[in-house]
């Protein structure tokens, strides 16, 4: 039996030397669960910043969808909730993101643990090209040392059929990962991040190089996958954000303008920039 638990223990799966309460005691606010936040937090790149004092929720099982024109900060802000800008020369970042109450900056954290915790999804499709569709979905799993071969059999089954990939590919899982179509080669990067069982999901438009079709089936996908998981997903679609989204923030200038529930910001929208936005009045 597939035991999430043996990867936990060779991943190293801890965040020494942070303030705040552990993993399992998950913070609340009303009927929802916070499970990631930032308070206060701005990236720099040298003297151009990024976003600016941002503090925003991410709650559990619930998909958190981020828009605003390009440029606005979105995507920076996202790839700060994984610690990708520690790979960005001259980047600074200040304040802090919370994941179960503790901050993923403290100097103690191992951004590798953390980036096992927050998985991501990037805009264009990533799998291995020449490495087996197998092979792609459990390379994480390699990564940290696991090489039961009925362990990663069953993680591999688990985590396409979470990406609604397995009946497709089944039956071809030595074959290469760029052998498969667009959207196919998009749910095999989210299976492969999938396996190693995070427990918060970042899209960055993953959409927005795909057919419709394709498009349609991540967008169930979402759906089906914030049963379990926290999403936050960037998009340049209105209409595909209220769709998928419990909760949208409007990013413009590096700033947060206005955060809410979707169906609360997309019919009633407290601030005019945001009014003017979804009506296209700029964008």
């Amino acid at each position: 039996m597939y035991d999430i638990s043996d990867i936990k223990e060779k991943a190293g799966d801890q965040i020494d030397g942070t303030s705040g309460t552990s993993g399992s005691d998950k913070r609340t606010e009303g009927p929802a669960t916070i499970r990631m936040e930032t308070k206060d937090l701005t990236v720099k790149y040298g003297e151009v910043t990024g976003v600016r004092n941002i503090s925003l929720p991410v709650y559990n099982q619930k998909a958190t969808a981020l828009i605003g024109p390009s440029g606005c900060g979105k995507s920076t802000f996202l790839r700060a909730l994984n610690r990708m800008h520690d790979l960005t020369r001259n980047a600074v970042i200040s304040g802090e993101v919370l994941l179960d109450g503790k901050n993923i900056y403290h100097p103690k954290v191992n951004p590798v643990v953390i980036r096992r915790k927050i998985g991501m999804v990037f805009q264009k499709p990533t799998p291995f090209p020449t490495m087996s569709i197998f092979d792609n979905v459990v390379a994480g799993l390699r990564l940290v040392g696991i090489r039961d071969k009925n362990l990663l059999n069953e993680v591999c089954e688990r985590a396409l059929r979470q990406a609604a990939l397995w009946d497709e590919v089944k039956d071809r899982l030595s074959s290469a990962g760029g052998s498969i179509s667009g959207g196919q080669q998009q749910r095999l990067s989210i299976a492969r991040a999938l396996a190693i069982d995070p427990e918060v999901i970042l899209m960055d438009e993953p959409t927005s190089s795909l057919d419709p079709l394709s498009s349609s089936k991540i967008e169930e996908l979402i759906h089906e996958l914030k049963e379990k998981y926290a999403i936050v997903i960037v998009t340049h679609n209105m209409q595909q954000a209220a769709r998928v989204s419990d909760y949208t923030a409007f990013f413009y200038l590096g700033e947060l303008v206005e955060f809410g529930p979707t169906d609360q910001l997309f019919t009633n929208p407290v601030h005019q920039r945001t009014e003017e936005y979804l009506t296209g009045k700029f964008g």
